[in-house]
C-alpha cells in the first residue's frame, strides 16, 4: 500500500513524499483525537520523518453519535475489512476482548502492522498477538496500552534497552490516584472522594475497574513482560485495590511520614519476580509521593542507567492519541526502511523467570484494641513467634466506637515492621485475629522504600 515518491495523492499538498496509509477502527474517545492528530499535524509528521501518512479508513458502528472532532465523510465505514484492505497499518481502538483479538490476529495474518491501546487485550492474550506478529515480521506498536501519553513502552523498549530492568513502581491510574490524593490533601473519606471523582468525569460511571486494582495490573503486566523477557499470564499478578481504604489509615500514615498509593511493583530477584499491585505506604519525601491529582508516573531502574522516572497525564483523548500516533510512525519508519518485524516481548531471558508471591517487605498494621495495659505485649508476642520485628509502634488517643460492641471504646494500635515475608505477616494476623484484646479485622499495608 506505499505509494511511491512523487505521487500525489493529498489535497493542498505540493511536496513530493513516500506515502504511508493508516486505518483506525474504533472511533471512540481515543479513536477521535487519533484521527483529529493524524488529519490536523499531518504536515507537521511529514516534516519530522519525511513520510505522508495518508488517513484511509475510520471504522465505527456508530456515526450519529456526537464527536469533538469531525471525521471526513469520506473516510467513514461500519465495516472493520474495509479497513485492514485499505491500508498498511491497522489501528485498533475498540477496546474489550474478543473483536480487538480476532481484529488484530487478522491485521496480521494480512501483512499488516498493527498499534492498539488495548491493556486487556494484551494483558490477557499478549503473547498469542506478539507470536503471530514474530511470525509474520510484523510491528505490534502498544504505546497507549499503558500511561496514555507518557512514553515509558519506548523507553523500555529503546532507551532503556542496554539495561537489567531491576525494578518498576508505576502510579498508572488517574482515578485511583486522584482519590487517594483528596483523602491525603482534604481528610475525604473514600466514598466522598470517589463522588468528587465521578463529578469531575475522572470516575467512570462503573470505576470497578480502576478502584478495585484491574487497571493499574493490566498495566503492571504489560511492563513486567517488557522488562522481564517473558510473558506473565495475568492471573499470576498479585491485585488489591482501594475500595477498603479508610480515611483513618491515611491520617496515621501521614502522621508516620507516609503517603498512601495505589502502586503497581514489578521486582527481578535470582530466577524470580514479583509483580504486584496493592495500596501502598511510601515516604512521603519520595518523588512518587507527590505524584498527586490524575497524573501518572513510572520510576523504572536499570543496573546502569540507574533510577529514571515517567509522568505525565495518564489517559485522555489527546494524550493517548499522542502516544498511538508514536506507534503509528514507527510502524512507517519500519515500512518505508525495509526493515519489517521487532523483537517482542517473548522469551528473550535465557533463564526463565518464576512469580515470587511471598513478598518481602515492610508492613504497616492497624488493630483496633481496648486502652488497657497488655495488649501491646499479646500482639508482639504473636509477632515474635513469626519472626516479624517492630519498627514502630503508633498509638493514637482518640476514641472509636465500633458496632457490635455495645459501645465499648477502643484505640487504633499501629505496629510499623520491618522486612518481613508475606506468608509470615499472614499466618501471624490470623493468629492475632482470635485475640480477645483485638476487636474487629485488622488493617494491612505494605511499605515501600525507594531507596530499598
Amino acid at each position: 500500500m506505499i505509494h511511491s515518491v512523487g505521487e500525489d495523492l493529498t489535497k493542498g499538498l505540493s511536496y513530493k513524499a513516500v506515502k504511508v496509509s493508516v486505518g483506525i477502527v474504533g472511533c471512540g474517545v481515543v479513536g477521535t483525537g487519533t484521527v483529529k492528530l493524524l488529519l490536523t499535524n499531518r504536515e507537521i509528521l511529514r516534516k519530522k520523518t519525511g513520510i505522508d501518512f495518508q488517513l484511509t479508513k475510520v471504522a465505527d458502528l456508530n456515526w450519529e453519535r456526537k464527536r469533538e472532532f469531525e471525521v471526513p465523510e469520506e473516510l467513514r465505514t461500519t465495516d472493520y475489512r474495509e479497513v485492514i484492505e485499505s491500508c498498511d497499518i491497522v489501528v485498533e481502538l475498540v477496546g474489550g476482548k474478543e473483536f480487538a483479538k480476532k481484529l488484530m490476529l487478522e491485521a496480521l495474518e494480512s501483512g499488516r502492522h498493527v498499534v492498539t491501546a488495548n491493556k486487556h487485550l494484551l494483558a490477557l492474550d499478549g503473547e498469542e498477538i506478539f507470536l503471530k506478529a514474530q511470525e509474520k515480521g510484523l510491528r505490534v506498536g502498544f504505546e497507549a496500552s499503558v500511561g496514555g501519553g507518557i512514553p515509558v513502552i519506548k523507553a523500555l523498549r529503546e532507551g532503556l534497552v542496554g539495561n537489567r530492568i531491576e525494578t518498576i513502581y508505576g502510579i498508572l491510574n488517574g482515578t485511583t490516584n486522584y482519590i487517594l490524593t483528596r483523602m491525603f490533601e482534604e481528610n475525604l473519606d473514600f466514598e466522598s472522594a470517589l463522588r468528587e471523582a465521578s463529578e469531575k468525569g475522572y470516575a467512570e460511571a462503573d470505576p470497578s475497574l480502576d478502584i478495585d486494582g484491574w487497571d493499574a495490573a493490566h498495566k503492571i503486566n504489560i511492563l513486567a513482560s517488557l522488562a522481564f523477557g517473558r510473558y506473565f499470564p495475568f492471573e499470576e499478578v498479585h491485585v488489591e485495590g482501594i475500595r477498603n481504604i479508610q480515611k483513618l489509615d491515611v491520617e496515621l500514615g501521614k502522621e508516620l511520614g507516609y503517603t498512601l498509593k495505589l502502586l503497581a511493583i514489578a521486582k527481578r530477584f535470582d530466577g524470580e519476580a514479583e509483580v504486584r499491585v496493592h495500596p501502598t505506604f511510601i515516604h512521603s519525601e519520595e518523588a512518587l509521593a507527590k505524584v498527586s491529582g490524575v497524573y501518572n508516573a513510572v520510576m523504572i531502574e536499570g543496573d546502569f542507567v540507574g533510577k529514571t522516572m515517567f509522568y505525565g497525564q495518564g489517559a485522555g483523548s489527546l494524550p493517548t492519541a499522542s502516544a498511538v500516533v508514536s506507534d503509528i510512525v514507527d510502524a512507517g519508519i519500519a515500512i518505508v526502511s525495509g526493515n519489517g518485524g521487532e523483537v517482542t516481548p517473548v522469551d528473550w531471558e535465557s533463564e526463565p523467570v518464576k512469580v515470587r508471591r511471598n513478598f518481602f517487605s515492610r508492613y504497616y498494621l492497624r488493630f483496633d484494641v481496648p486502652d488497657k495495659p497488655g495488649v501491646l505485649a499479646a500482639i508482639s508476642r504473636v509477632l515474635a513467634d513469626f519472626n516479624i520485628s517492630i519498627a514502630a509502634v503508633l498509638q493514637k488517643e482518640m476514641v472509636c466506637q465500633l458496632a457490635g460492641k455495645r459501645g465499648e471504646p477502643v484505640v487504633p494500635l499501629v505496629i510499623l515492621t520491618h522486612k518481613a515475608y508475606e506468608q509470615d505477616v499472614q499466618s501471624a494476623l490470623k493468629e492475632i485475629r482470635e485475640l480477645p484484646v483485638v476487636v474487629g479485622e485488622p488493617v494491612l499495608i505494605r511499605v515501600e522504600e525507594e531507596a530499598e
